[in-house]
């Protein structure tokens, strides 16, 4: 997605409801206080639960409908990493959930989404054809 460019980041999809995103923090991240702002724990944290249910679903593009975040540590700088777990639904809606880890080991954030299928068909999207699935 073109959004994308804006993040440097890696995707990685470990198996099948779970996904791993790495990110680095630096001062381009900060709000006015010096750490990531928020945006940044929202991307991540999102990305890595839509990923992990993206990788039950092979039809239909999913949307988020909903996501809860908590924040529970400012970040400066450093490499974090976005873990998404599927949890539940395969048919219309599937929620997933997503931790964020600081390069400590420190969990700096938590979210929860729910993502339902689209009309919108896998295959008509850029980076969803045959053999690309799984590219950030």
């Amino acid at each position: 997605a073109p959004i994308n460019a804006l993040f440097a980041s890696g995707l990685e999809i470990t198996e099948a409801g779970a996904a791993t995103i790495r990110f680095t923090i630096d001062a381009t991240c900060h709000h006015a206080a010096g750490a990531a702002h928020g945006t940044i724990y929202f991307k991540m944290l999102d990305d890595a639960a839509f990923y992990a249910a993206n990788t039950l679903v092979s039809d239909r593009f999913l949307l988020t409908t909903s996501f809860n975040l908590h924040f529970s540590k400012p970040v400066r700088s450093g490499e974090i990493i976005a873990e998404g777990r599927w949890v539940s639904g395969r048919r219309r809606v599937l929620v997933a959930e997503s931790r964020l880890v600081d390069a400590e080991g420190d969990e700096i954030g938590r979210g929860t989404g729910t993502f339902m299928r689209s009309r919108i068909p896998l295959s008509s999207l850029p980076g969803y054809a045959a053999g690309k699935r799984g590219e950030a």
